[in-house]
């Protein structure tokens, strides 16, 4: 399949079976990660792949995760991003996002559906995983098989802006 394809497949499922997620893919998924690009090739970004339902339920005390069977918790370790030295922007955050597009186009090629859940509470995933306080929970990429079905492929023609919104060219 193509890239374009699989960006284009993939959409927000919200509502999941019951089916587990597949050990080889959720390698290929964590591979996914591994080999996204970060800056400088810091990779300060640590994944906690959450399949236990004890671990679910940790979770779900801080955001909905759709009764999905596996969570991914993408956090960004502050004590290795990189820092632009001109105003000190960090860039672990963008680090993350860019792990986490990553997962999220495997899982689509697996035949899986995602999320990608912002709307949670970080001091709640923190003190319940016991993570240090380098480390800060940016995401929750959530995975399984849809019960929604697949996304529509032609809904970008309603649903974004018009390319000549989208991009300028510095032309000569």
């Amino acid at each position: 399949m193509e890239f374009i394809d699989i960006a284009k497949q993939r959409f927000s499922v919200r509502s999941y079976t019951d089916q587990k997620v597949e050990p080889e893919k959720l390698e290929k998924i964590l591979e996914a990660a591994h080999v996204a690009p970060t800056a400088a090739n810091l990779q300060p970004a640590r994944l906690i792949a959450v399949q236990s339902e004890d671990g679910l339920a940790k979770i779900e005390k801080a955001a909905s995760i759709y009764n999905a069977p596996l969570a991914i918790i993408v956090c960004a370790d502050h004590s290795k991003a990189w820092v632009r030295p001109f105003d000190k922007k960090q860039t672990c955050d963008i680090d993350a996002s860019i792990l986490t597009d990553h997962m999220m186009l495997q899982a689509t090629e697996l035949g899986l559906g995602s999320v990608w859940v912002c709307y949670f509470k970080p001091d709640v995933l923190s003190k319940e995983f016991n993570l240090p306080s380098n480390l800060e929970p940016v995401n929750i990429l959530v995975i399984g098989y849809s019960a929604e079905g697949n996304g529509n492929t032609e809904r970008f023609e309603q649903t974004r802006i018009p390319m000549s919104d989208l991009v300028s060219y510095d032309t000569y």
